[in-house]
């Protein structure tokens, strides 16, 4: 099977296409627009996404994911360049999966989330920006497909992280 760039977003107009790509003008001028994306992704996971289960946040993360690849991938066309660092709807959408199941790891208390927060963001960038084992690869996938996959196995790098560093905080 091979992995095409979807076709729907060819319809869509260029300014709508790079507005949503980039979040308007948070991907286009603000500094470090991977790390601005993925801060969005917080937001966007405190606001949407905390209350959900494991299997809602796989659904939603799909639906998105899957959505991003099309809207990402257009971008990259129209910008005319591999993978932009303007192009930050990939970190937002990822940024879900890396609390899957948080409720069984946070701290208690408010400081203990936001605890959770920070150690979460941290590690998403680390593993976005080094890329280690086969998330490098990833970004090698056509299209939108590559833009959004490296990041989802970021996300999914984080959460398993947090989750292993949950285990072996209560071991100790």
């Amino acid at each position: 099977m091979k992995l095409t760039q979807p076709s729907w977003p060819k319809h869509m107009p260029t300014e709508a296409v790079l507005g949503i790509a980039t979040l308007g003008p948070v991907g286009l001028r603000m500094p470090a627009p991977g790390t601005w994306g993925s801060a969005a992704g917080i937001v966007f996971f405190v606001v949407c996404c905390y209350p959900l289960s494991v299997v809602e946040v796989i659904i939603a993360s799909l639906l998105l994911g899957y959505f991003a690849v099309g809207v990402c991938g257009e971008a990259e066309l129209r910008m005319g360049r591999k993978d932009p660092g303007e192009v930050i709807l990939d970190e937002v959408v990822a940024m879900p999966l890396c609390f899957m199941g948080w409720q069984m790891i946070a701290p208690s208390g408010f400081l203990g989330f936001i605890g959770l927060l920070a150690a979460g963001f941290g590690l998403f960038r680390f593993f976005d920006i080094r890329k280690p084992w086969v998330i490098n690869s990833l970004q090698s996938l056509p299209g939108g497909w590559g833009i959004v996959a490296d990041d989802t196995a970021a996300a999914l790098a984080t959460c398993a992280t947090l989750h292993l560093a949950h285990v072996i905080w209560v071991l100790i």
